[in-house]
């Protein structure tokens, strides 16, 4: 029996030390600190692109109307616009090349009715020279409403809306801006109108008691419009000075093309491009102003349809 209790004190006493030593280990465990891994110093993943303020031009005008630059407020605002279209990187280098596709097809419209050559980059401010259309219905490059195409004599219906007209719409356009330059007297006012209505930029001036575009307090809208307008004409003029490198052979071009003449229905506008070895793609793509499929044409009125030169585009085989 003596035997036996001594066994078991041994026994006991093992366990005993066990705890113990178990127990110290676990403090040493929990009071070591984590071994940390070294952090990398911050890298600048672009090295070679900087985010700079802009140096504004100390002669802006908008169509030969100089901007007030003395005014901190103004220039406050002219500032917003050349940073947010100057950032906007993709949209300014897209603007870039669009522009040089349509602006040859603009520019000698706005000259033949003395409209000044600023106001093809209306134009930009208002569609991205796309052919959009807004939440209101306004369309095409000059985002042009409805009731304002027919009544400058545009065919708008279902079936043609000669909105989406690079030539005609534009014409349009400068009839309208040469009648409210005559209201309003400036080109800036003008430039307004086009944006806000005429007869909202009225309502704002009697109310304010101003007759100039720069000491009006306009809604947001047309407050930033003109001061937008100036920012895309400085950075499609000189993109180089803002960044943007871009050569000849980066910019879209006008395809060549030859028209055909049309004084009859056309059942089906996808059978007529056949005729020309061309697709229903390719031809709405130069003719954006035929809505249908179709054409009715029960007046026999006649069309003058574009038709691009041959070998320009990828034209699959039918039924592929």
């Amino acid at each position: 029996m003596k035997y036996l209790k001594n066994i078991l004190a041994l026994i006991g006493l093992v366990a005993v030390v066990s705890t113990l030593i178990f127990a110290v280990q676990s403090n040493e465990v929990e009071e070591t600190p984590a071994v940390k891994e070294p952090v990398a110093k911050d890298k600048n993943v672009a090295d070679t692109y900087q985010i700079s303020a802009i140096d504004i031009p100390d002669d802006l005008n908008f169509a030969g109307e100089p901007v007030p630059q003395e005014d901190p407020e103004i220039m406050e605002r002219v500032d917003r616009e050349f940073l947010v279209n100057t950032y906007w990187q993709s949209n300014a280098v897209l603007l870039i090349k669009r522009a040089n596709k349509y602006f040859p097809i603009i520019e000698p419209i706005l000259k033949k009715n003395g409209i000044p050559d600023d106001f093809k980059y209306l134009a930009v401010a208002e569609s991205g020279l796309e052919n959009l259309v807004s939440p209101a219905g306004a369309t095409g490059f000059w985002q042009i409403m409805k009731g304002t195409g027919r009544e400058y004599g545009l065919e708008v219906n279902d079936n043609v809306d000669e909105r989406y007209h690079v030539e005609k719409s534009t014409q349009v356009a400068c009839d309208y801006l040469n009648k409210w330059k005559e209201r309003f007297g400036t080109w800036t006012l003008t430039a307004a109108a086009y944006n806000a209505g005429p007869a909202g930029i009225q309502k704002y001036m009697g109310i304010q008691q101003v007759d100039d575009y720069y000491d009006l307090l306009l809604g947001q809208e047309t407050g930033r419009y003109v001061f937008r307008i100036l920012a895309i004409k400085e950075i499609i003029s000189h993109p180089e000075k803002y960044g943007f490198e871009l050569e000849q052979k980066d910019m879209y071009e006008k395809v060549p093309t030859f028209t055909v003449e049309v004084d009859e229905p056309v059942a089906n506008w996808a059978e007529f491009a056949e005729l020309y070895e061309i697709n229903y793609k390719v031809l709405k793509r130069h003719n954006p102003w035929l809505r249908e499929p179709h054409l009715n044409n029960a007046s026999r009125k006649k069309y003058t349809i574009e038709i691009p030169n041959k070998g320009y585009y990828r034209v699959g085989s039918a039924g592929q």
